[in-house]
């Protein structure tokens, strides 16, 4: 995969607009972003750390495949959209979404635990 195909990858599967990351980075156009992501022209060095940086990624996210990325989209590709929605919650309102999650976690670890040993007897 070509590194402006990386781009637009990894900025759809964090569910950002090309706008959303225009507008973190300084001194780049709407247009001159779209013909990166379209494979008009090639970023520089420079244009790729500011991309980076405006995707939340290391530069080498965008040079690699990462199939990290592979697994959250085979799983649940909207997994990402939630866990920004999450952090946009009030602090009271995440801790009941955390707290939630780590019942359900641990209801699910006491039925398999349960299960193993009811299967050994």
């Amino acid at each position: 995969m070509n590194i402006n195909k990386r781009i637009k990858e990894i900025r759809e599967l964090k569910g950002m607009t090309s706008k959303d990351v225009v507008s973190a980075i300084e001194d780049m156009s709407i247009s001159s972003y779209s013909r990166i992501e379209n494979s008009r022209i090639e970023p520089s060095v420079t244009t790729l750390r500011k991309v980076a940086k405006a995707l939340d990624v290391r530069i080498s996210e965008l040079v690699e495949e990462d199939t990290v990325f592979d697994e959250v989209k085979s799983y649940d590709s909207s997994l990402i959209v939630k866990v920004r929605l999450i952090e946009e919650l009030t602090e009271e309102e995440r801790k009941i979404v955390f707290s939630l999650v780590d019942a359900l976690i641990s209801k699910k670890k006491l039925k398999d635990a349960l299960a193993g040993v009811l299967n050994t007897v």
